[in-house]
């Protein structure tokens, strides 16, 4: 049957896009559903500030009258302008498993990059940093995070027969909650204290923290500017973030390290894992998809990271260790049993020296595939 690649052009075929993997994925007891609305939100020039400096088009692949595939085609202009990356993003990709639907969308991408003078096309990437990245590589039969794309082995097949080769990869992994500090991780934090005079800040309620929630993001940009992959984050972006995200944030999951002069040095955001509830919610916040995300949020035994960032000045020098021992606490307040952790570039040996003394499993890995176009 033919295969045509329609333009989302209206709500309901918007509506459609973002339903589209929901039900490919429908009996499958891995895949997380976002919420439907804020993917709506994301994908919306009034709601979205991304873009100010990038457009986006959507798409649908039908056989008949029934929906077989989907992709967004993306072009970050500041990533394109100001970092001469000649790059066409890709992202929102779903297919069945024909790689004739994987070919049929991915042409639509190139033409538009072509149309641009765009060297080459890469995904699955989001409009920025901040969105999902990376096709599932390994870990199909893992639980998805909320940060995290799911997708089945298939998907990658048809990128590696399409000539696509790997740009970016990230691991991740899953560790047990230590029950206890080793004695010699109590008394090596007691000395990195002390020689570079560091606190921790602890937060009880959300307007504690809002105060220090743009330098944590001027941290971020830090930790990870010298990765070939990043984009910086706009101050508006900041700005709408902050707005979205922190609202939903547990204070008591976030740790900040500061030095003598209150300055910020180190942050870890953490979450109880929102998976089984996202799961039962099913892409809606009503009736009953809030009830599911509140019990989740006061009883939980699994939590995720989501953020780190360590000042590059003291990376290196101990500090990851201080991070983790303060989450360590919040671990053992919260009765967290399991810990996974967001997706982290292959070889960012800063970030993951904070698992290695506590048995990581590599349970997921990721890619981003590019093509010449």
């Amino acid at each position: 049957m033919k295969i045509q690649v329609k333009e989302v052009e209206n709500n309901k075929d918007l509506e459609a896009f973002i339903k589209y993997p929901m039900n490919l994925y429908k009996n499958n007891p891995y895949y997380v559903p976002p919420i439907i609305n804020d993917e709506k939100q994301s994908m919306s020039k009034e709601h979205n500030p991304i873009f100010r400096e990038a457009e986006a088009s959507y798409f649908l692949a039908y056989k008949g009258d029934q929906i077989v595939g989907r992709i967004a085609a993306i072009i970050n202009w500041k990533e394109v302008k100001e970092q001469g990356k000649s790059k066409m993003r890709f992202g929102w990709f779903d297919t069945i498993d024909d790689i004739e639907v994987t070919k049929a969308l991915l042409a639509k991408v190139a033409e538009i990059g072509k149309s641009h003078q765009l060297d080459y096309m890469e995904g699955p990437v989001g409009f920025s940093n901040l969105d999902k990245a990376g096709l599932l590589t390994k870990g199909f039969d893992k639980l998805a995070t909320m940060v995290g794309l799911y997708n089945e082995s298939y998907y990658m097949e048809h990128f590696e027969k399409l000539g696509f080769e790997t740009s970016s990869e990230w691991t991740e992994f899953s560790l047990p909650a230590p029950k206890v500090l080793p004695e010699k991780v109590v008394k090596f934090n007691k000395i990195i204290q002390e020689r570079y005079k560091l606190r921790e800040l602890k937060f009880k309620k959300t307007k504690e923290l809002l105060p220090f929630v743009d330098e944590m993001f001027d941290l971020l940009d830090k930790t990870y500017s010298s990765l070939e992959t990043y984009v910086p984050i706009a101050d508006y972006q900041i700005e709408h973030y902050k707005n979205k995200y922190i609202p939903f944030i547990n204070p008591d999951y976030v740790n900040v390290i500061v030095d003598e002069n209150n300055k910020m040095v180190a942050f870890a955001i953490t979450m109880p894992s929102y998976s089984k509830a996202l799961q039962k919610a099913n892409g809606k916040l009503f009736p009953f998809g809030w009830y599911h995300l509140l019990k989740a949020n006061r009883k939980n035994d699994s939590a995720a990271f989501y953020l780190i960032g360590v000042d590059p000045k003291l990376q290196g020098k101990g500090v990851t260790a201080l991070i983790f021992s303060a989450m360590y606490e919040t671990f053992k307040r919260n009765n967290i049993k399991y810990l996974e952790t967001n997706p982290e570039l292959v070889g960012n040996d800063n970030v993951q020296v904070l698992w290695k003394p506590y048995n990581p499993v590599n349970h997921k890995r990721r890619k981003t595939f590019r093509k010449d176009i």
